[in-house]
């Protein structure tokens, strides 16, 4: 079985920025996906927070194979389930339970969890269940970047993508750190732009994301 590091090795390595996304309407699905893979950024992580969020992922997978899809705010089995249903490639979790652990081996070749960790005990358990691909979360509140690079010596093996609060002000700071793959994100997809139809301001804010 391939490991779970180098299945979101495989999908999200060489992505700088990955949106966050809470999407009301997925009729938006496809001009968000179009906006943004058009500023550079080919991976999003659409969060089970909305009604729509399923039906987006089941669009982009279907109609934009060339986007990486996940799914994010995955707290259970049904969670991970209808998320491999909707055609997610990965998912994302703000913590780690066992059962969700236990779950996520299941799916591990074709929908591999990115679970989240705000601390240095919880990263070491993560590691221990097979995780080493890990989401920093919330970033901002837990210590940022300069707690990220502190962790960095001793969980030599860990790499994280830190989510929660970073702007494109901050990114920078968690992007040069050597134990982070990538860079989670909601900047990139505000809902007035959203709302309003703005892809060439989603576009912008996506071009402007890759070049970090």
């Amino acid at each position: 079985m391939t490991s779970q590091a180098e299945r979101i090795d495989e999908l999200l390595t060489g992505i700088p920025v990955m949106p966050v996304v809470v999407i009301e309407d997925a009729s938006l699905a496809l001009p968000l996906a179009d906006a943004l893979m058009a500023g550079g950024i080919r991976a999003m992580e659409v969060t089970l927070r909305t009604d729509a969020a399923l039906d987006t992922v089941a669009a982009i997978a279907k109609e934009r194979p060339d986007m990486v899809i996940g799914t994010g705010t995955v707290l259970s089995e049904r969670d991970l389930s209808r998320s491999v249903d909707a055609g997610a490639q990965f998912a994302v979790s703000p913590g780690l339970t066992t059962l969700l652990a236990n779950a996520a081996l299941q799916y591990m070749n074709g929908c591999p969890l990115l679970p989240g960790v705000a601390t240095a005990s919880e990263a070491m358990r993560a590691e221990e269940a097979g995780f080493e691909r890990l989401k920093f979360f919330p970033a901002e509140q837990a210590g940022g970047a300069a707690y990220l690079k502190s962790i960095g010596g001793p969980l030599q093996r860990l790499k994280f993508c830190p989510t929660g609060g970073i702007s494109v002000k901050t990114a920078p700071d968690y992007k040069k750190l050597d134990n982070v793959f990538t860079v989670g994100g909601s900047w990139l997809t505000p809902k007035d732009k959203m709302a309003a139809g703005d892809w060439a301001g989603i576009e912008a804010l996506a071009r402007q994301a890759a070049g970090l």
